[in-house]
């Protein structure tokens, strides 16, 4: 077995800014793995918050034995970009072996469009405002919070597109006063979830907190392991593929968060159509999905995924699985 790791930039559609920081374009790791002829690959997105750099997400696959199965990779790498990228791509190399779709091998329901959210990027309520109005017709729009001028933004947000579902993502930049001191004027406004309000080390805060908007774990959740010490203080978990390491965890993470009573958000870092290719098969059901990462691109892979209004469709063969 022979694998390949490739970096990737892809140019961003306009600047993207979030409480940590602003970028112009997106910086990835493409992964391919060829076996008796037939190549797979994946995607990933190494992440600055979790430690991770394309430099050493590339040595931890480059680490890798020369022969494993997709079984194996789960205790071989831990949960992260590295192994997401691997475990996409042995699904993907599955699939084209097997000549079906990932789906079908996966045991799943062929996948269905789902409605995605379109993230609005940080920046002056005026701004924001023209953001969103300029994006009203989207049925839901997720915005970029976490500073302590936040309320204005909301504010302009919902007056540029009033019919829109909002959601808020303050990325861990609000503590736990300010989030009790906005949490009416969410529900004023008709914010319909509130994604990782606080920082994940400083969660705790969060048991026993009236929570009039559904508080959703994020950065607090990462794989299967995560879901004890999410009870009670979350009632969604957000699944990404960067963080569970892989299609395979996420599917299980899904599977055990429905059954501890979590509702399940499917989300991305931002990427390409081959990074969010197999999170379409977890957003399934879900009750929240965000895979907006290549509505935020200038430039994209060929046969990208298809986005319309009927949400993101899942990928064609000719891109993944």
């Amino acid at each position: 077995m022979k694998i390949t790791v490739t970096p990737d930039v892809f140019k961003l559609a306009q600047v993207f800014t979030i409480s940590r920081g602003s970028r112009t374009e997106a910086k990835v790791l493409t992964v391919r793995v060829e076996k008796d002829g037939v190549t797979g690959w994946g995607e990933c997105v190494p992440y600055a918050r979790y430690n991770e750099t394309l430099e050493s997400v590339t040595a931890e696959i480059e680490g890798l034995p020369a022969d494993f199965t997709r079984q194996e990779l789960q205790s071989l790498l831990p949960a992260g970009a590295a192994r997401n990228a691997v475990d996409c791509a042995l699904w993907d190399l599955e699939a084209k072996q097997a000549g079906k779709r990932v789906w079908d091998l996966a045991g799943l329901p062929e996948p269905k469009a789902e409605i995605t959210a379109y993230t609005l990027s940080l920046d002056t309520a005026e701004k924001m405002q023209a953001q969103a109005a300029e994006n009203a017709h989207r049925p839901l729009l997720k915005i970029k919070l976490g500073t302590p001028d936040d309320m204005p933004r909301l504010e302009a947000v919902r007056a540029g597109a009033p019919e829109a579902k909002i959601i808020i993502d303050a990325n861990e930049g609000w503590s736990a006063e300010v989030y009790a001191e906005l949490a009416p004027h969410l529900v004023r406004l008709g914010v319909e979830l509130v994604e990782q309000p606080l920082p994940a080390g400083e969660d705790e805060a969060l048991i026993g907190m009236e929570r009039p908007v559904p508080v959703c774990a994020d950065e607090s959740c990462h794989d299967r392991e995560s879901l004890p010490g999410l009870k009670g203080k979350y009632d969604v978990v957000n699944i990404k593929l960067d963080k569970t390491g892989g299609l395979t965890e996420a599917l299980k993470l899904r599977e055990a968060a429905l059954a501890e009573g979590f509702q399940v958000m499917v989300g991305c870092m931002v990427g390409s159509s081959l990074a969010m290719a197999p999170a379409t098969l977890v957003a399934q059901g879900a009750a929240v999905t965000d895979l907006d990462g290549p509505l935020l691109l200038a430039e994209d892979r060929e046969e990208p995924l298809t986005f319309d209004a009927g949400g993101v469709h899942p990928p064609k063969a000719a891109l993944w699985g």
